[in-house]
């Protein structure tokens, strides 16, 4: 879409970031954020709820009337905490893009929905995306209150372009035993580490997996570990395996199929690839990380959800986090656009897209 220039509120979205960004709210300490975000939900008119999850960590529902339109996004940061600072047309620090900037950004939108008289608007902030999602796991219990929404628009920083899916993840842990014995008589033992590596080797060689709207099917090697001391044949090998996985993935299977005698593979946890609804009108993209989206897209009769947000996740989790004025800008447009574009949808009625072929094949 086109987005024209000038029209967002971008100095009412910098002070209230600005603002919650000046609370650390790393993940397990999110709450120390909660009295300043519901301030400002309090300011919106909201009917606000707070969801405890674990002791001292809370989701937050606000809600005005009956939704029609969800917006959601997460309350925790990664650490370290950056303090935020303005500076060259952006605010610098952590959270400004993942994820308050997003939060803010939405509020920004349900006030200009509010002021021109829809008032059938969600808001759900959850805590622990960046590790286990247990916020977004613990706010499937809301699908009942939520039969009559249209859709949902989910931040993370997109650059502005709705997602066009995401792929799954998964944790394997692959190990291999040996026999421990005295490094001067290594016949006596023998060592689990070469048999790893080379079936990390063979695993380096399977030829990458690719989908239209996914994109490559990826591994990282994250930890590998193994051994007792220098001068003793090491009786045990472990590696750590994160797979950004596609749908039909066969990796696992084949992992297990190029494993050594010694060998053992042990999956950790899966999350499942998810692909969104393309909506007519709007520019599309491939992004390369996890969010909540799928467990938000649940609580949509239909499944109309979109991932979508100003700020990049190049910058996201590092010591140079940012968002610029123009950014929020184009957003607040977007996001104002896409929320116009829900609302006037009607109620899913069973599981799918939603979409009418239309709109699903745009």
């Amino acid at each position: 879409m086109t987005l024209a220039s000038g029209t967002a509120p971008v100095d009412w979205i910098l002070e209230r970031l600005e603002r919650l960004c000046a609370f650390d709210t790393t993940t397990g300490r999110e709450d120390a954020g909660l009295a300043a975000l519901c301030a400002e939900l309090e300011d919106l008119g909201a009917r606000i709820e707070r969801h405890e999850v674990e002791p001292s960590r809370h989701n937050v529902l606000a809600t005005w009337g009956e939704p029609r339109l969800l917006f959601s996004t997460h309350l925790d940061t990664v650490p370290p905490y950056i303090a935020p600072r303005r500076d060259g047309g952006a605010l610098w620090g952590r959270g400004t893009c993942d994820a308050k900037g997003q939060a803010v950004a939405q509020f920004a939108v349900i006030r200009e929905l509010l002021r021109r008289g829809e008032g059938d608007l969600a808001w759900l902030g959850v805590v622990g995306e960046e590790t286990d999602s247990c916020g977004s796991k613990r706010a499937l219990a809301l699908a009942p209150r939520f039969r009559g929404l249209r859709g949902a628009i989910n931040g993370e920083p997109t650059q502005n372009k709705l997602a066009t899916g995401q792929r799954g993840v998964q944790h394997l842990v692959l190990r291999t035993r040996g026999v421990a014995a005295h490094s001067g008589t290594p016949e006596r033992g023998r060592s689990a580490l070469w048999p790893l590596l080379e079936w990390l080797e063979r695993l380096r060689a399977i030829p990458q997996a690719e989908h239209p709207d996914l994109g490559p099917e990826i591994w990282n090697l994250g930890q590998l570990s193994g051994g007792r001391a220098p001068n003793v044949v090491p009786d045990l090998g472990e590696a750590h395996l994160f797979v950004r996985a596609l749908p039909g993935s066969t990796f696992e299977q084949r992992v297990r199929e190029l494993a050594p005698e010694c060998g053992s593979v042990e999956s950790v946890f899966k999350t499942q690839p998810a692909l969104y609804p393309r909506v007519h009108g709007f520019d599309h993209a491939l992004v390369p990380f996890g969010s909540d989206a799928p467990r938000v897209q649940q609580l949509v009769p239909g499944g109309r959800v979109a991932l979508v947000g100003p700020g990049s996740i190049e910058v996201a989790h590092s010591e140079r986090e940012h968002v610029s004025s123009a950014d929020l800008a184009a957003g607040h447009e977007l996001l104002l656009a896409l929320a116009k574009h829900f609302l006037a949808l009607p109620v899913a009625a069973g599981p799918g897209s939603g979409l009418d072929s239309a709109e699903a094949r745009a």
